[in-house]
């Protein structure tokens, strides 16, 4: 938070925060024996701006605008753990190639009440919402001020945001953002439209949360991605004016496929993250791809051949967009590169298909990330290392902790 006077120091790329600012855990902590703290004297980065902004945050009291930056180090070399860098140079990866990835995302959330014990309550009924409403009119319309508002400060923002839908859990909505041929502003727009949907929650007295599973009983929330490529004319390459579209389509599956075990752990970050993967949950567990089958990991559209895209449904709400759309980027990469057989389509319910399981576990997870060749081929050292000390530390405080009713089941048992 810094004076308007200082706004000049920010854009002339003068402000300077510690390289170790980015892989605090999730209660603000460092990460304990990180190459980035003590050992290198926790050195600054410079902060530059991304070219977005300065917004205008019209959901806080004082006037405040959101400038958002970057990181680099004293030779204007990007971070490595910078997860808006780690996405830049895959991008670069693929302009070298001459394609242009174009990509979407659907975000799912929870508005709660202020106290964020249990779904709001609407303007006009004044009490919780109670049961599934999907796809219903009367849920949005319930909170018609809070979406108005909602949707003035996405276009503030240049957030192409579209329709918003209940969704299946009370209190559940999913607004798309619509696709741009630029993944770092796409991945920019969803972080916003997190910050943005949390701030005008807030002054209409309620929590909004985008938690992969704030209720045990509820539909989890997720980001799904949509993913297409142009080439340098500007012609989609997943298309060849068929219905399965053409072989670079393919490819691309086959190589998100083969790293998605690995790639868990940032589509899934956190212990939450696994009560949403679970079967029969509108989220996927098996590594799979079908033709318009929303129970894989990866579901092909239908629609026109022009617009033939693939949609990945791993990714939790929880989920940093700027990682999970560099996963998304590597995994498409490794198989236009290495081109690998793809497995047939599934067809009908992939919990029953017999597919190889995503990490069950978060510890899973962690460790199949930690180790994977792929994922150390396209991802910078020092991210893989920083990624991996900073989730197995949040595993080990979760795992440190006894609640209540591990106690009250084994107290007396036993």
């Amino acid at each position: 938070l810094m004076p308007r006077a200082q706004l000049g120091k920010v854009q002339g790329g003068s402000m300077r925060m510690p390289f170790s600012t980015p892989t605090i855990d999730i209660w603000g902590d460092d990460i304990l024996d990180s190459p980035l703290v003590f050992q290198s004297g926790d050195a600054d980065g410079i902060c530059r701006p991304t070219g977005r902004g300065p917004f205008d945050e019209s959901w806080l009291s004082a006037p405040s605008q959101l400038v958002p930056v970057w990181m680099f180090d004293e030779t204007g070399a990007p971070s490595g753990v910078d997860p808006r860098q780690l996405l830049a140079g895959l991008v670069a990866q693929f302009a070298s190639r001459g394609l242009t990835p174009v990509m979407a995302l659907e975000m799912e959330f929870y508005l709660l009440d202020a106290s964020g014990a249990q779904p709001a309550s609407p303007l006009v009924q004044g009490r919780p919402l109670s049961g599934d409403q999907i796809l219903t009119l009367a849920s949005v319309d319930q909170f018609d001020g809070f979406f108005a508002e909602l949707y003035a400060a996405c276009a503030a923002f240049d957030i192409p945001a579209d329709a918003a839908i209940s969704e299946g859990g009370a209190g559940q909505f999913e607004i798309n953002l619509l696709h741009v041929n630029d993944p770092l502003r796409a991945a920019d727009n969803a972080q916003f439209f997190k910050r943005i949907v949390k701030g005008v929650a807030r002054k209409h007295a309620m929590a909004a949360s985008f938690m992969a599973k704030p209720y045990p009983d509820r539909a989890g929330s997720g980001m799904h991605v949509h993913f297409s490529l142009l080439d340098a004319q500007g012609r989609n390459v997943f298309d060849d004016g068929s219905a399965v579209g053409a072989e670079p389509l393919r490819h691309a599956v086959a190589g998100l496929l083969e790293m998605m075990p690995a790639s868990t752990l940032i589509f899934a970050p956190h212990l939450n993250s696994y009560r949403r993967l679970k079967p029969g949950a509108h989220a996927p567990t098996g590594v799979g791809w079908g033709y318009e089958n929303r129970t894989t990991a990866i579901r092909i559209p239908g629609g026109a051949p022009a617009a033939r895209r693939l949609e990945h449904r791993v990714a939790g709400a929880d989920s940093n967009p700027y990682l999970v759309l560099a996963a998304i980027l590597a995994g498409a990469l490794h198989g236009l590169d290495h081109a690998p057989s793809v497995p047939a389509p599934v067809s009908g319910d992939a919990y029953r298909a017999g597919l190889e399981q995503l990490p069950a576990s978060w510890g899973a997870a962690i460790d199949a990330f930690s180790g994977d060749s792929t994922v150390a081929a396209h991802f910078p050292a020092p991210f893989v290392q920083m990624f991996t000390l900073l989730k197995r530390q949040e595993y080990a405080r979760f795992s440190d902790r006894m609640d209540d009713f591990e106690v009250a089941a084994y107290l007396e048992s036993v």
